[in-house]
């Protein structure tokens, strides 16, 4: 094996340069020729620092990726891919196996997850699904959800600040009467209901505003078909609010094809406001004003808390809290 010594004696300099240029030493005021010759000898000589050593042979890391969704139901909702594709290629760049486990019938493999060094767990999980992840891993990091932020690291963004943005914004523009449209998910082989923020969000804030009309609040399925028939029913019910905060993206597509339907004009005759922010949330007639949620961002910063509990042993847990931003088109006026 290569030592400094012979690397500094075929690039004719010495053994402290060597040691200095190899190590990236900013300090160090020697010529770019002086740099290139010691890095041709050291890749002559096939010369590895204790860092590169180190890496060759770190064993290879193997993590499993769990889907609150079906495969199928994933690939309908554009948020959860663009989270899963941005893990995957973090994980490609890192040089990480991963094994993928979706949602079959309220249930999930956990046989796959065996013989991992960490999980990172998208969506939302029951107790009984977290306490049987646990089983095999107590490296687990949740993204999109933080269900004991003392135990488990997690990825979340900050809802109470989205939603107060998106409502200030609309009561700016002169609304009074906004409508809500969501939608409702479950959790766990009994089906235990989820509490949507952006809901808890709505209703505490017209509330306060002295706003808040039960009627104008729809719910059904995160789907763009339920976003359309929750949409047709306001309409069909008369005395429309001025505009309507859609809880995704998806549904906001289904709603704008109900109004579009009913000879009702975006934003003229009432205004829409989503969440999200997909990748043909601006291409919609008229572009979708929406709050933009930053799900590559959330994917390799997963990775990343990943890491640190498998290189570092880190024990303290983390809850990483991410911005969003409110990015204004042409849907509201």
């Amino acid at each position: 094996m290569a030592t400094i010594k012979d690397i500094a004696k075929l690039a004719g300099v010495s053994p402290a340069t060597v040691s200095r240029v190899l190590n990236n030493d900013t300090s160090l005021s020697v010529t770019d020729e002086t740099r290139r010759r010691v890095f041709e000898a050291a890749e002559d000589l096939e010369y590895k620092t204790v860092r590169q050593r180190y890496r060759a042979t770190e064993k290879n890391i193997k993590i499993g990726v769990i889907h609150w969704y079906s495969e199928k139901e994933e690939l309908g909702d554009p948020y959860y891919v663009s989270i899963t594709n941005a893990i995957e290629k973090e994980c490609l760049n890192k040089r990480i196996q991963v094994v993928t486990i979706f949602k079959n019938d309220d249930t999930y493999t956990t046989n796959k997850l065996n013989n991992l060094d960490g999980v990172i767990a998208i969506g939302k999980f029951s107790q009984g699904d977290i306490e049987e992840f646990a089983m095999y891993s107590q490296r687990i990091v949740f993204v999109d959800s933080s269900p004991n932020e003392k135990k488990y690291d997690s990825v979340v963004f900050d809802f109470k600040k989205a939603m107060l943005e998106v409502f200030e914004y609309l009561m700016e523009l002169g609304h009074r009467r906004i409508g809500f449209i969501g939608g409702r998910e479950y959790v766990g082989k009994h089906r235990e209901p989820i509490e949507d923020e952006r809901l808890v969000m709505y209703n505490k804030f017209m509330k306060e505003q002295g706003l808040y009309e039960p009627d104008d609040v729809h719910i059904g399925r995160f789907t763009p078909e339920d976003g359309h028939d929750l949409m047709k029913k306001a309409v069909e019910k008369g005395n429309l609010p001025s505009a309507f905060f859609i809880a995704s993206d998806s549904m906001a597509i289904g709603a704008l094809q109900a109004l579009y339907e009913s000879n009702l004009r975006v934003p003229n005759d009432v205004s829409i406001i989503s969440f999200n922010d997909i990748p043909t949330a601006k291409f919609l007639v008229p572009p979708l004003s929406t709050v933009k949620v930053y799900t590559q961002v959330m994917g390799i910063t997963a990775v990343g808390l990943l890491l640190e509990r498998i290189h570092e042993g880190r024990k303290i847990a983390k809850k990483v809290v991410l911005p969003t931003d409110l990015i204004i088109r042409e849907s509201c006026k």
